[in-house]
């Protein structure tokens, strides 16, 4: 870096002075001051040029710049989502549509294998299963829904849901997995969805998941069925 500072300006002043001075007094030296100008602009050039190389980043220095922006910014990002609550649920499809309910009221995930269907019972009940040696009905909210119904497939899951009051089995066309979603991005409702969905809504995520209100679907009345054998 000494090099580089290293620049003669108090005898090129002096020089230019002199110069100056002798041009005055002889008309043909002109074209030396000319020169000399031209000479002292092109070591402040070099001069500049040397300052710039000097303080450019390698790419070492570059990433470990970008490594320090990256840190700072999740710092920032952590801090701004700090006191945020969240959800745990499980997401499933319904038809072609992403459904969640939080793992509060799951008890568990379990294959359908084969259920029992019960004569006289509403449409919307799939049937009973034998569940660890607890016979747990199946509720098949597409029919509550009015969705679509594409058949049972090898895909199908019954998510049993649980409470003090009350047990049931959801019937999943499909399992997605199970998802933590920010409770500030659940927006209230949505005007397409009416009626019975509506009253078991607990909110829209932003990239379209349905989240139930387990809490409802659970202590609501018609969910209890009674049949006459």
């Amino acid at each position: 870096m000494k090099d580089i500072f290293e620049c003669p300006m108090p005898n090129a002043e002096y020089e230019i002075e002199g110069a100056f001075d002798s041009r005055m007094q002889n008309p043909e030296s002109k074209i030396l001051t000319e020169n000399r100008w031209q000479e002292i602009r092109q070591r402040l050039d070099a001069n500049r040029a040397a300052l710039e190389q000097g303080f450019e980043l390698n790419q070492e220095e570059k990433d470990r710049t970008l490594k320090t922006r990256a840190e700072a910014l999740a710092k920032k990002e952590k801090k701004a989502h700090e006191g945020e609550t969240y959800l745990e649920v499980v997401e499933f499809m319904l038809a072609h549509e992403r459904y969640a309910l939080e793992l509060t009221y799951i008890r568990e995930v379990h294959p359908l294998k084969e259920f029992t269907p019960l004569p006289g019972a509403p449409p919307f009940v799939l049937g009973i299963i034998n569940f660890r040696g607890e016979i747990i009905s199946i509720i098949d909210l597409k029919k509550i829904f009015e969705l679509s119904d594409q058949g049972l497939t090898d895909l199908n899951r019954v998510i049993i849901l649980n409470s003090e009051e009350m047990e049931f089995g959801i019937l999943a066309d499909t399992i997605l997995g199970v998802n933590t979603i920010p409770t500030g991005t659940i927006q209230p409702t949505l005007p397409t969805l009416t009626g019975v969905r509506a009253e078991y809504l607990k909110g829209i995520t932003g990239d379209r998941v349905v989240v139930l209100d387990g809490g409802k679907i659970l202590s609501d009345p018609k969910m209890v069925v009674q049949i006459d054998i």
